[in-house]
């Protein structure tokens, strides 16, 4: 199973593993992770699971879709080249150890 590793604002970090299929955000509910509130469960109608992609992984993770542009422009904290939404990033084997880093506000 793919390992996500989640770092807090602090710098607290925490690996987990997730489900192949299953997105990011996902990930972090199921697991009981805080920082990701996921208000609307994964169906991109809100911004509050907004992560920073680490950038060693963005070329891999891919870009944001149309629809995900549009709702990054509601995100609670700093919007930056690397924000996605943390329910647009699908998990996959070539994933694996991926880092992303949760903003101080959702």
């Amino acid at each position: 199973m793919p390992k996500v590793t989640y770092r807090y604002p602090d710098g607290v970090a925490r690996t987990i593993d997730v489900e192949v299929g299953d997105s990011v955000m996902f990930g972090a509910t199921r697991n009981g992770l805080g920082g990701i509130t996921a208000e609307c469960g994964g169906v991109l109608s809100c911004a509050t699971c907004h992560v920073y992609v680490d950038q060693a992984w963005c070329a891999r993770v891919g870009p944001p879709g149309d629809d995900e542009l549009d709702m990054l422009d509601a995100v609670a904290a700093e919007r930056r080249d690397n924000s996605r939404l943390s329910c647009q990033i699908e998990v996959s084997d070539e994933l694996d150890g991926l880092v992303v880093e949760l903003p101080d506000a959702q």
